[in-house]
């Protein structure tokens, strides 16, 4: 692995995102590589819990948009492929059969909420926030966000998120339930431990059921909307609404 740390420590893994030099922003290797280690923790029964967290001040910032600049604007096969491995490892994820935690242990933007509303709890640094900004920049959070923040939140909720993009401090996401806790970074570890801890005193069997039912309400609005919005999006990469916004924000970096 090259983007990302993946560490057993029985029966605990953990999947760090491990680009800090850009907040951990998604590109086409990370999102293979992240679909590769679910997909090992999940076969690997003497994994119980799975951590997933990131590396240095933020959890992730969603899709590395300089890595789109030199490789998917006007280029729609290219984001359909990138899009797809994006769905193939939220797919891994939601899908690994153990429960997830999420570390997050800084800020969370657009796809990092979208990654850490596909595990089980989170936890999160109480001086962080959580943030979508795709319609500046020229998507659509339709990788999660569309499907699964009206279910965890509220419509009203879901729609000052998405068409504002202001920041939800971690206090105020707690409250909403976008998350479980905000704690102290000082207490972030203890927390995610207590939670291992208790997790991997459960039955696997009834745990792995018990969250094929839990996920029934997100899985039917992620396979009803997740392909239309990867072939939209990809025709978006040739619109000048995309182009334009990623390029103003390149400018600005």
């Amino acid at each position: 692995f090259e983007r990302i740390v993946y560490e057993k420590d029985y029966p605990r893994a953990t999947v760090r995102l491990n680009r800090p030099d850009v907040l951990n922003a998604f590109d086409f290797r990370m999102l293979r590589e992240l679909a590769r280690a679910f997909e090992d923790a999940s076969w690997d029964d003497e994994i119980r819990v799975v951590v997933v967290t990131g590396t240095g001040r933020a959890f992730c910032v969603g899709a590395d948009l300089r890595a789109w600049g030199e490789d998917l604007l006007g280029n729609s096969k290219e984001y359909w492929k990138w899009f797809g491995a994006f769905k193939d490892m939220h797919d891994r994820l939601r899908e690994i059969g153990k429960p997830t935690v999420a570390r997050v242990n800084g800020i969370a933007v657009g796809g990092g909420n979208e990654l850490q509303m596909a595990c089980d709890l989170a936890v999160m640094v109480d001086d962080a926030f959580i943030r979508h900004v795709g319609l500046e920049h020229g998507s659509v959070p339709a990788g999660g966000a569309t499907q699964w923040l009206p279910i965890m939140i509220g419509d009203r909720r879901a729609r000052e998120m998405i068409l504002l993009c202001d920041e939800v401090p971690a206090a105020q996401a707690a409250e909403w339930g976008l998350i479980n806790w905000a704690v102290p970074a000082a207490e972030l570890d203890a927390k995610v431990d207590e939670l291992v801890e208790k997790l991997v005193r459960k039955l696997p069997e009834t745990t792995r059921y018990a969250k094929q039912q839990l996920n029934w309400w997100r899985d039917v609005s992620w396979h009803e909307t997740v392909g239309h919005a990867r072939d939209w999006l990809a025709l978006s990469m040739l619109g000048e609404e995309a182009q334009g916004a990623v390029r103003r924000f390149l400018d600005r970096a």
